[in-house]
């Protein structure tokens, strides 16, 4: 039996959340931005109105603003979103149990098991989810129908606002094969280059291509790449509450103002790797790899990564290994804007303990002293605050002064 999955994206979903607000505002250009005196003067979200004046969303107010003078802009209410995307998710719950989102705005459905439930119609079933979201939200989506979560993503991104699109397989050679490779999931700048390079533009192009070829170019990326395209893609989609462990885990901030000289960056590492690490131990992970992004004040990012000495969730671990990446990537006296440190590689705290057998016993026992400081820290944290306790240094100080805790912060990343 073809499975049937859906793929529902919540349309211009922070700028809709916001609009209900202010609904003399729903036929002007409205965009959601960061807070410009805290320095998170970008575009996190635009409606239609402004899209249509070719306002993009990370781009910066002035550049937005040059688009469209007359840009209504609305401060963000994180709040707000997660319990709208909460309560699309109840709704979505009613049709099965099989929901697995993607962002706070997206989810995929599995309804093959229960469609039968609801007329065994899947554009009528689609077309009633569109109709509940609207009438008891008062937003709208927009829902792919396909076989497959890659081609139903591909069926939701086809047609916007509030629209169903249906990609049956005998469809694909002529809906999905001439989009842009672009189009497809997973294909970013680097890939999409790489592709293009051997000849490789529409998703067509991608499903005709030699498999094993794209294999030696992008490795298991490029199999998977083929697999998506030709529509042998068939992951499931995970119940909810069996979401994946995050590939990777990171934060970031937009500092209130430009950090200069090693103590001042030192000071935003300390902050952001205390909260990677708490992460880290939070899910019971260990990183093999730490990644640093760094943001000019022009926008101009430069990122680095290398191996951390042993799988590690220890603030003071990662924040050696991002200082040392820095120093050799950033002129100190060159102003940074933003910075945001990631820990990849992850691997669980028991296979990380198989591992650790083969280090020195004494820096083995030096880091699991670390590590057992920390958890007491997140213990006291949790109980009384994120202030109550931290490393007593000239570097906090500096943190809290430069950064006032704000800012932007990015979260697990999964598949």
């Amino acid at each position: 039996m073809e499975r049937v999955i859906f793929h529902c994206d919540l349309n211009a979903f922070y700028a809709s959340v916001e609009l209900l607000s202010y609904p003399e505002l729903r036929q002007a250009p409205v965009a959601v931005c960061g807070d410009p005196a805290a320095r998170h003067g970008i575009i996190l979200a635009k409606n239609e109105a402004a899209k249509a004046m070719g306002v993009r969303t990370a781009e910066t107010i002035w550049q937005a603003k040059r688009k469209c003078p007359d840009l209504t802009l609305l401060p963000a209410h994180h709040d707000k979103y997660r319990y709208y995307s909460r309560l699309a998710g109840e709704l979505y719950g009613r049709y099965t149990d099989l929901v697995e989102p993607f962002g706070i705005d997206e989810s995929w459905l599995d309804v093959t098991g229960t469609l039968h439930l609801f007329g065994g119609d899947p554009q009528a079933l689609a077309d009633r989810l569109r109709r509940e979201i609207k009438e008891e939200l008062g937003l709208t989506i927009s829902v792919g129908v396909s076989f497959n979560k890659v081609f139903a993503k591909l069926g939701s991104d086809y047609k916007k606002p509030d629209a169903t699109t249906v990609i049956r397989r005998e469809d694909v050679p002529r809906l999905v094969w001439p989009l842009p490779v672009t189009d497809l999931l997973f294909v970013g700048r680097a890939t999409a280059a790489a592709l293009e390079s051997r000849g490789i533009h529409t998703i067509g192009d991608l499903a005709r291509a030699d498999r094993e070829g794209l294999g030696r170019l992008l490795g298991k990326h490029g199999l998977q790449l083929h697999d998506y395209a030709t529509g042998a893609e068939h992951s499931p989609v995970r119940p909810a509450g069996q979401t994946p462990p995050p590939k990777s885990v990171g934060n970031g901030l937009t500092f209130r103002r430009d950090l200069v000289g090693r103590e001042e960056i030192r000071a935003g590492v300390q902050l952001l790797c205390e909260r990677v690490a708490a992460r880290l131990r939070r899910h019971q992970l260990k990183c093999l790899t730490v990644q640093v992004a760094l943001r000019s004040p022009e926008f101009k990012t430069v990122s680095r990564q290398k191996a951390a000495p042993s799988p590690t969730n220890v603030s003071r671990v990662i924040g050696q290994c991002a200082m040392e990446l820095i120093e050799g990537a950033w002129n100190w006296s060159a102003p940074l804007r933003a910075m945001t440190i990631t820990a990849a590689g992850l691997v669980s705290e028991e296979e990380a303990g198989e591992q650790m057998d083969l280090f020195a016993p004494q820096a083995a026992q030096r880091r699991q002293k670390q590590e057992k400081m920390e958890r007491a820290m997140d213990q006291l944290r949790e109980k009384y605050g994120a202030d109550v306790i931290g490393y007593a240094s000239r570097q906090t100080r500096t943190a809290r002064s430069i950064t006032g805790d704000e800012g932007e912060e990015e979260g697990e990343k999964g598949k």
